[in-house]
């Protein structure tokens, strides 16, 4: 459980970055909504990443 709470943040970064090259082979570059969906999930992967390993690791 640990391992997966230790890689949540990089999973989340990953999700939201397969979402922007899904958007870009697709051509659904107009839709705020998505674009603003997978930019919230990859700074929130980020965030949780370095907070969730900083606490793991005290």
């Amino acid at each position: 459980m640990k391992g997966l709470l230790k890689n949540l943040g990089l999973i989340l970064i990953v999700i939201g970055a397969i979402i922007l090259v899904a958007c870009a082979f697709t051509g659904n570059v107009n839709n705020n909504g998505i674009l603003g969906g997978s930019l919230l999930l990859i700074i929130v992967g980020l965030i949780g990443y370095i907070v969730l390993n900083k606490k793991l690791a005290d």
